[in-house]
């Protein structure tokens, strides 16, 4: 409730006036008419998970940062990002708007525990269910702001440590920063007990975009989340082992019905996908699949043979001598790729010709690109740039790619998680089996190999999977040689990927983790240094690895 100041002097003046009544009156005045007294928990919920997608999965944060470094696409102006020199205003991006989001699901969770306001919020679903699916989406919050980078301030429902105080700037207005340890065990005790707290016989979360209130799939998410954080973790953290058995044994994902996606909308410009609105509302059209991407799934890398997933990740290149290759739009006329920016929907038929497939060689100069006819490489297919696009928070393909691991890279959940990937980016049941199988046996390099193509446009979650194993082995990596698109005017056929240091580093490889953003510096020192010290000697480095990096 928003209330309108009065001093002591107006109360006093009010109390002359009238004796009777005096109470009523003065809550007439301390009601603002045009601001309701509860937001909606399902507005609450809707918007938050909106917010966090666009925060995660747009064309800065994850454009310009993680989808690049993993080598899903490549840019055509703005190549030192790819090189890991990111924008600052990136950094503090990610961490502000994942907090800013992460205060709506706590108070989704006040809402439904104040006696005064849990009544009104149960018109939205079940209390102990909105609290839970709250809980369930901090802890994927959090994880990622771990992830990314390092000892951060942390919130916990059930856990009142002394060290956890985020999102209590009343009593905490320069938080210190917890633990990777004690954050990722207070998440992993958190999935567990957001999943035995839900309420499986009452499927009701009116605002609930991923699940429509469907508990029986929000508890395998919960568990799923679970199994992949302790897996992760599983090196470092001695309760690991325990939450993966446990994970598995309550539930975990056991189709692509109960994949965790946002969908976008198809019919509101406002509503379409972030990559979506930065390249046809934005005219950001930075972006090409890279020639890493392009060979693995043409079978030049990695040695899977040919995927039929290229055709659905990538665009080929118009080309007049290919009449199989064309977009129409919405009147039925031909067009080169993206060029309209309707979002209607309009009908792809892929070409078959492998030459009509052409990655952006990754990690090139601004000097290099501008010889490369980069509008010759191909974009990422309509199937990703479409309006209402889903955005995954996780599917069951990664759910069967860790068991197939924790079951000492077991075969026949190595071919479910391809499998899965394969149908749910709708390629045609007979290349799909035709190419599972011909799949080269189960072993560390090809299932997570296979986990990477699987986590196509998941940037976060591939980022992660890369520092903790070192796969997949086919990234071009610094220093390495590659292939230039075009030879240079100079006569140059090849190129050296050459990443840029920060001062006082060198990088020899993928950044371990993202630097703090420099304002928390300045608005919270003492939070800060705490954060630097978790750390460990080395410090707020793009070098220093976190916990569970052990490759």
């Amino acid at each position: 409730m928003k209330l309108i100041n009065i001093t002591k002097t107006t109360i006093l003046s009010i109390g002359l006036m009238a004796f009777v009544g005096c109470q009523e009156s003065l809550d007439e005045i301390n009601v603002n008419p045009n601001q309701p007294e509860q937001v909606p928990t399902s507005g609450l919920m809707n918007s938050a998970t909106k917010e966090l997608m666009d925060a995660t999965r747009n064309d800065f944060e994850s454009g310009r940062m993680t989808l690049p470094w993993v080598q899903y696409s490549a840019q055509v102006a703005y190549t030192e990002e790819d090189r890991f020199q990111f924008r600052e205003t990136s950094s503090a991006a990610i961490y502000n708007n994942l907090y800013r989001v992460a205060v709506d699901y706590q108070s989704i969770i006040k809402l439904n525990t104040n006696p005064a306001t849990m009544t009104q919020a149960s018109a939205y679903g079940n209390n102990s269910n909105q609290i839970a699916v709250s809980r369930i989406m901090l802890s994927y919050i959090f994880s990622i702001l771990a992830d990314t980078f390092g000892s951060v301030p942390y919130y916990s429902y059930g856990n009142s440590d002394p060290d956890f105080q985020a999102l209590n700037l009343a009593t905490y207005p320069q938080p210190k920063y917890a633990s990777q340890d004690k954050i990722y065990s207070d998440i992993l005790k958190e999935l567990k007990e957001s999943s035995n707290q839900l309420v499986l016989s009452d499927n009701k979360f009116d605002g609930d975009p991923i699940y429509n209130g469907n508990m029986t799939k929000w508890k395998k998410f919960a568990n799923s989340l679970r199994l992949r954080i302790a897996n992760r973790l599983k090196v470092a953290l001695p309760e690991a082992q325990s939450h993966i058995t446990d994970a598995i044994s309550s539930g975990v994902m056991t189709s692509n019905a109960d994949n965790a996606v946002l969908v976008y909308s198809a019919s509101n410009p406002q509503l379409a996908s972030p990559m979506y609105t930065a390249m046809f509302v934005n005219s950001r059209t930075d972006f090409k699949i890279t020639d890493t991407m392009v060979k693995a799934l043409k079978g030049e890398k990695g040695g899977f043979g040919l995927d039929p997933r290229l055709y659905k990740y990538a665009a080929p290149v118009f080309k007049v001598d290919a009449d199989d290759n064309y977009i129409l739009d919405n009147s039925g006329n031909k067009q080169q790729n993206f060029v309209t920016p309707s979002l209607g929907s309009f009908t792809y038929t892929p070409s078959k010709r492998l030459d009509n497939y052409i990655g952006l060689p990754y990690g090139l100069t601004r000097q290099m690109v501008a010889v490369q006819n980069a509008s010759g490489a191909s974009n990422w297919s309509n199937n990703v740039i479409k309006p209402n696009f889903g955005e995954v928070l996780m599917e069951y393909a990664e759910v069967e790619f860790l068991l197939s691991e924790i079951n000492g890279w077991d075969d026949n959940h190595y071919k479910n998680g391809v499998k899965a990937s394969m149908e749910r980016w709708g390629v045609p049941t007979s290349d799909i089996n035709s190419f599972v199988n011909a799949l080269p046996v189960a072993n560390k390099a090809n299932v997570l190999n296979q986990k990477y193509l699987a986590l196509f446009m998941q940037p976060q979650e591939a980022y992660a999977e890369y520092r903790r194993t070192g796969y997949p082995n086919f990234l071009l990596k610094p220093g390495e040689t590659n292939n230039l698109l075009i030879p240079t005017t100079a006569g140059a056929t090849t190129y050296v990927f050459t990443p840029i240091s920060p001062a006082g580093s060198t990088l020899t490889e993928m950044p371990a983790r993202i630097t703090y953003p420099v304002t928390l510096l300045q608005y919270n020192p003492n939070g800060y240094n705490s954060g630097v010290s978790n750390l460990g000697t080395g410090g707020d480095k793009l070098t220093t690895k976190l916990i569970w990096d052990k490759n």
